[in-house]
């Protein structure tokens, strides 16, 4: 289990990474030339330079497109054209920008020399030089150093000799170190990503050990967020890496919510069946959904990610990413590699090339097999083993002309699954040893350590097929480095099916499945009859893809969307009200003279009753425990007592349960989206009857449609009917989210050809719901009839209100009655003469 910030190959450091065969979203431009548009009398000007990234042409097609048309509101479109202008200006995709990396360790090795003094061994890896590589940054890391150090002189040297080179060091004490690193993020969350089952036996002190885990983890990242914080700049982009930093995003939103912030993982990330097995599953899901961009290597880990946030907590998953009550969080697939001039300038070195050929003599005469794997149960070095010897018992002519090196480099030596794993191999290499070796000739050498950069590079050339047998591998760069050192020999590549990188070298390689022994057998057979002509085909397709696939193309492309990703955020929040600001509502409430407060109740003023955790529960329960807080109630039962102040509550629930809330308040309610209302009690305290607002529509409906939502919600486990006086729900929110979608999908269809199809009905689908409700029924047009229902109840003079606030809950479920109040004519009864009612700038609110 390895850091973000280690090395490009398992030898070097054992760190996963992952690579995708899909396209990526690219920051080039196309090649045609863009012609400017004739300029409008006070429009914005259209940038005259081709636009270099997705939101560079976006905001040039919005430009364009709204300067072609008529302006029917020629202020307001001007100033969003200079609002979206102001945004295109203020995008800045370099230059004076600053990249903080976030890793759970710094790229770096700190040591005191003879001197005492501190000293630093940088590491080459993968991410070090893919980030060495981007322009226009200045780069900064954070992370733990390695070491701990107490605070007093010795810890501010330290961390003096860091910041000279750019790096903030993260301390943490060695009991944190050991129950955040090696406990929560090596034995809980690596292992579930690799799809091995959580290892808690029946005892109650591996319950408590993973709650102290829990803990740490959490101790852990704010740590890491503090760091952060006491270098933070505004503008500056920050970059966390890997699973052990996946509450990071939500630390660093929650301060700063206009921090960019990306989030990529170098491991495989599961099915959400596996994932779901996790037991703070949702409060890990949460937080990594607060980054803008989230990135992965390949396509299928994005898309179990998706799968796990909308089977998991029930958010809407799109093309784009992950969508919670519109607010969108970015997933795309990044692609990695290496960089390959650095294994070519180290094939020119002379003592690289003595290496090899000292090689060449050694082993003249017989083809050289080579794995490169850290000595973990999921490098498949068994399977890889035991494919190895069935070969030689099949193929008895390639007994002494054949020769796997295979490189184990030790890890976690001190934990007792390693120690078997490392047993059994040892057990296996000596039994083929023993069997097919003589005395001139062993089939397997076998090295229990770690090679040098050059001798790896010497090792690499000389090698005619690699083979890497991962059982599961986020991407496993040897493949690359592998590729990238076969220019002159042109070698083939057996790669395993359950890497990452078997999906953008899968042209070239020959891909198995490392649990089918026999067929693995069989492809080291096809690689060492190979033809050369096929050989240098497949090496040629492999050798383009990593020379434009590199570390530093995968880096910039990853900043570059995190830029656009931030700049489309803003875009898409810039329609949506800004967070109400009390002191003024309070200030404009108590210099008012009529006021209108208008009140949304299912989740505007009840809470959701569903618990992370906690038991499921039938919607009948649920709907039963669904209250008005105490606090809300006596603030709304204060207000509605105000002199010159109306209240009125919106809700989609049905009469009863509106009367039973709210039945002795002095307020307006208007039930079931305000086909019914029902105004407060008069001056003596009796009580009116509900009224039908408008016509009172059709039932003839409601049976046949029951009987249909009846039949699908037997169909579909965990979902319900709820009927009410004029219309019709069937919710799956419950449900299982991708087959609810199939059931809606299919409910629609019985709905159209059958009980609906000449009914004066609308069809309303909510993102889990299905509504049958007749026609002509919105919260705007409502409103509008309450507007007149007031006027004939207390006078027009009651309904100058110079003061109006709207609560809601989603702003696009409401939008409707919110843009009502941006202003509207209002004609009441004709015998009371014409009644304008002009709103305009009208407080808006939604949770």
């Amino acid at each position: 289990m390895a850091d973000a910030s280690g090395a490009s190959s398992v030898v070097s450091n054992p760190s996963d990474s992952g690579e995708l065969p899909v396209s990526v979203p690219s920051t080039s431009a196309p090649g045609s030339r863009a012609t400017s548009p004739t300029r409008r009398q006070g429009s914005v000007p259209l940038p005259n330079t081709l636009p270099t990234s997705r939101v560079d042409r976006l905001l040039l097609q919005r430009l364009r497109k709204s300067q072609s048309g008529t302006a029917l509101y020629k202020e307001a479109q001007v100033a969003e054209e200079q609002q979206e202008r102001s945004v295109y200006s203020s995008y800045d995709s370099g230059g004076s920008q600053r990249l903080l990396v976030v890793a759970n360790r710094l790229p770096v090795s700190a040591y005191k020399d003879k001197q005492g003094r501190w000293q630093l061994q940088v590491s080459a890896g993968g991410l070090v030089s893919a980030l060495m590589g981007v322009s226009n940054f200045k780069t900064m890391w954070v992370g733990w150093p390695g070491v701990y150090v107490e605070e007093g002189p010795d810890r501010d040297a330290l961390t003096e000799a860091l910041a000279r080179e750019n790096y903030l060091p993260v301390y943490l004490d060695p009991r944190t170190v050991d129950l955040h690193y090696n406990g929560f993020c090596n034995s809980v969350l690596w292992q579930l990503f690799h799809y091995i089952p959580l290892n808690l036996e029946s005892k109650l002190s591996d319950t408590r050990t993973l709650n102290f885990q829990w803990k740490a983890h959490q101790e852990a990242n704010r740590k890491f967020a503090e760091a952060v914080f006491d270098d933070y700049e505004e503008g500056d982009v920050v970059w966390c890496q890997d699973y052990h930093l996946m509450l990071l995003p939500a630390l660093l939103k929650a301060r700063y919510p206009k921090m960019k912030v990306g989030w990529f993982l170098h491991t495989p990330f599961p099915s959400s069946e596996i994932y779901r097995t996790l037991p703070v599953r949702e409060e890990v899901l949460r937080a990594v959904l607060k980054a803008d961009l989230i990135g992965f290597h390949t396509y299928d880990y994005a898309r179990h990610f998706v799968s796990a946030c909308t089977r998991i907590l029930g958010l809407e998953g799109t093309p784009e990413g992950v969508e919670d009550n519109g607010s969108l969080t970015r997933v795309a697939a990044f692609p990695i590699g290496i960089d390959p001039e650095r294994f070519q300038r180290a094939l020119e070195r002379v003592d690289v090339r003595s290496h090899i050929a000292e090689l060449l003599n050694r082993y003249a005469g017989r083809k050289v097999m080579l794995g490169v794997d850290r000595l973990d149960m999921i490098k498949g070095i068994p399977q890889k083993l035991l494919a190895f010897e069935e070969f030689l018992e099949e193929h008895p002519e390639w007994r002494d002309k054949v020769l796997l090196v295979q490189i184990a480099v030790p890890s976690r030596t001190d934990v007792p699954e390693y120690q078997k794993l490392r047993s059994m191999v040892h057990e296996i290499v000596g039994r083929i040893n023993g069997h097919y070796g003589t005395l001139t000739h062993v089939p397997i050498h076998h090295l229990d350590r770690q090679l040098s950069f050059h001798e790896l590079c010497a090792l690499y050339a000389i090698t005619d097929v690699a083979l890497v047998t991962s059982l599961r591998d986020g991407m496993n760069l040897v493949s690359y480095e592998y590729v990238a050192c076969q220019s002159d020999n042109a070698g083939v590549l057996i790669l395993s099916e359950f890497t990452g990188a078997s999906q953008s070298l899968g042209a070239g390689a020959i891909l198995v499945n490392p649990w089918n022994i026999t067929d693995l057998s069989a492809a080291i057979g096809d690689a060492l009859t190979m033809t050369e002509a096929e050989r240098r085909e497949r090496h040629r397709q492999n050798h383009m893809h990593i020379t434009i696939h590199t570390s530093q193309t995968w880096a910039e492309t990853f900043i570059s969307e995190l830029n656009d990703t931030h700049v489309e955020a803003e875009l898409r929040t810039k329609h949506i009200p800004p967070q109400l600001e009390m002191d003024c509502v309070l200030r404009d409430f108590t210099r008012s003279k009529q006021r209108l407060l208008v009140l949304g109740y299912n989740a505007t003023l009840t809470t959701a009753v569903e618990a992370p955790r906690q038991p499921k529960r039938h919607f009948d329960q649920i709907q039963a425990m669904t209250r008005v807080a105490p606090t809300v109630y006596n603030s709304i039962a204060s207000l509605s007592n105000e002199p010159n102040t109306t209240v009125v509550v919106f809700s989609g629930s049905d009469k009863a349960r509106l009367d039973e809330t709210f039945g002795n308040l002095n307020v307006w309610l208007a039930a079931e989206n305000g086909i019914f209302m029902r105004p407060p009690p008069d001056e003596v305290g009796d009580q009116e009857d509900w009224a039908t607002m408008g016509e009172v529509p059709k039932k003839e409906w409601m049976e046949s449609v029951q009987l249909v939502f009846d039949y699908f919600c037997e169909r579909t486990p965990r979902s319900f009917v709820e009927a009410r006086e004029t219309s019709v729900i069937w919710n799956y929110k419950y449900a299982d989210v991708e087959f609810g979608r199939l059931q809606a999908r299919d409910l629609l269809q019985h709905l159209w050809t059958g009980p609906i199809s000449n009914a004066p009905v609308n069809i309303v689908q909510g993102s889990k719901s299905v509504e049958v409700r007749p026609v002509g029924i919105s919260k705007g047009l409502a409103m509008q009839r309450l507007l007149l229902a007031m006027a004939e109840r207390n006078g027009i003079e009651a309904c100058d209100f110079d003061f109006v606030m709207v609560a809601g809950h989603f702003l696009a479920r409401d939008e409707n009655i919110f843009t009502f109040f941006e202003g509207v004519q209002v004609k009441p009864a004709e015998n009371q003469g014409e009644l304008i009612l002009q709103y305009s700038g009208a407080w808006i609110a939604f949770s």
